[in-house]
């Protein structure tokens, strides 16, 4: 029986978890189909531009939820110290203990990744800059919270990768513990 869908972005979690499961290259119109219980008439009615477009939608869905959840939170925390620990619990939650594949992450290092440098490059940097705005605010010199924002994002993006190489959720959740204890050690006065 075929699955009802009211709306494209009913489609997007299905999609992404193709993205996610076979990579982009991988992803096939026959797996996408099977996934969400749609024919591929009915997947180019919502995407006419096919599985580019479904990509590039999934990724604006992803990042409207890293923009209200991590971005926005750590840009605007009147308490920024307590910001950078709670988006350690956010990014742990959503990529389930390092059990989730980070699409944007994989996308980067796929032969895809021309076809979306642009959103790619966008939500890194974008992390990274909120990231070390809320490290500056909270007491890290504004010359050394840039290069530790990206240390932080990019071991967060290394643990994703590890604990689901060595299947160990453990490491991810031990290396966001020592991440998050680096992002709020501030430098003694000399």
């Amino acid at each position: 029986m075929a699955r009802r869908v009211a709306e494209r972005s009913d489609l997007l979690p299905l999609l992404a978890e193709v993205f996610r499961e076979h990579g982009y290259e991988g992803a096939s119109l026959a797996l996408i189909a099977k996934a969400t219980g749609l024919g591929k008439g009915s997947l180019y009615h919502f995407f006419p531009g096919g599985k580019a477009e479904m990509a590039r939608a999934v990724l604006v869905e992803i990042d409207g939820w890293f923009e209200a959840n991590v971005f926005a939170p750590l840009r605007g925390a009147e308490d920024p110290a307590g910001a950078v620990a709670a988006m350690f619990g956010t990014v742990s939650d959503y990529f389930r203990s390092g059990r989730r594949v980070c699409l944007v992450g994989a996308l980067s290092l796929s032969d895809a990744r021309d076809l979306f440098a642009g959103a790619l490059r966008d939500y890194f940097a974008r992390w990274v800059e909120a990231l070390a705005q809320a490290l500056a605010r909270a007491g890290h010199a504004r010359d050394a919270a840039g290069p530790l924002a990206e240390e932080i994002v990019g071991g967060i993006q290394g643990a994703v990768v590890l604990a689901r190489a060595l299947d160990r959720p453990e490491a991810f959740e031990r290396i966001l513990a020592s991440l998050r204890a680096r992002s709020l050690a501030l430098p003694r006065s000399a």
